[in-house]
């Protein structure tokens, strides 16, 4: 089953890695990863393009589907393999809804962390950078950051959306390790969060997924003072 299916990725790429850890929850280890170098542009090779013109990662083919968006790629996994592996989604409509709301709002982190804090940082020389501009970005991701330990407090504090494993927790896991990876101070400004962060990183799936490259190479603490 898994034999059909091919998945292009990243190292180091969020949605990438959101899309591996539903892979790996709904038991389909076994599928073809294409691994891509950012660095090489093959991101951005014939091959790839010609199943996802945008030429961006995750990239997804099972059979003669193909779908190119992460949590296109999630819901597909879910809906496809609904009786294998983890339940990534409830059935109840009520619960389903705020899994789906969670999974979606992890957009707000990406655009404050990524958008707002890294990109800006490594596009800009440091002589260049307004630091009136970097000081509100970073206030703005930990009022963002406040939310989910909010969020966590009106539960039993095990998972994002409940106490059970869902897909709102592979899109959140992903995103947080990608700010604790720049330093951001977790454990001191966000307790919740940080012990959400720690039992998540021992599970199964997130550590057979995890990063190559993160595993070797430091990240700039780009996020240190958020």
């Amino acid at each position: 089953m898994a034999s059909d299916i091919t998945l292009y990725w990243a190292s180091g790429s969020v949605p990438s890695w959101r899309a591996m850890i539903c892979l790996e929850e709904k038991g389909l280890s076994g599928y073809n990863s294409k691994f891509l170098s950012f660095q090489k542009g093959e991101h951005k090779s014939e091959e790839v393009l010609k199943i996802n013109p945008r030429g961006q990662v995750p990239t997804f083919k099972h059979g003669d589907a193909v779908v190119n968006e992460s949590l296109g790629v999630c819901l597909y996994l879910e809906n496809t393999f609904k009786n294998q592996g983890i339940k990534l989604l409830p059935d109840d409509p009520v619960q389903q809804a705020l899994v789906l709301q969670r999974t979606i709002e992890v957009d707000n982190i990406r655009d404050k962390a990524i958008g707002g804090i890294f990109h800006y940082s490594l596009r800009t020389k440091p002589e260049d950078r307004d630091e009136a501009y970097l000081k509100g970005a970073k206030k703005a991701l930990a009022e963002e950051l406040k939310t989910w330990e909010g969020y966590l407090a009106q539960h039993d504090g095990s998972y994002i959306a409940g106490k059970d494993f869902t897909l709102a927790d592979t899109s959140l896991f992903p995103m947080l390790t990608f700010v604790v990876r720049n330093q951001l101070p977790l454990k001191e400004r966000f307790p919740r969060l940080a012990s959400y962060y720690e039992r998540l990183k021992e599970r199964p799936s997130v550590k057979t997924s995890w990063p190559p490259h993160w595993q070797t190479t430091p990240a700039p603490h780009l996020m240190k003072d958020a």
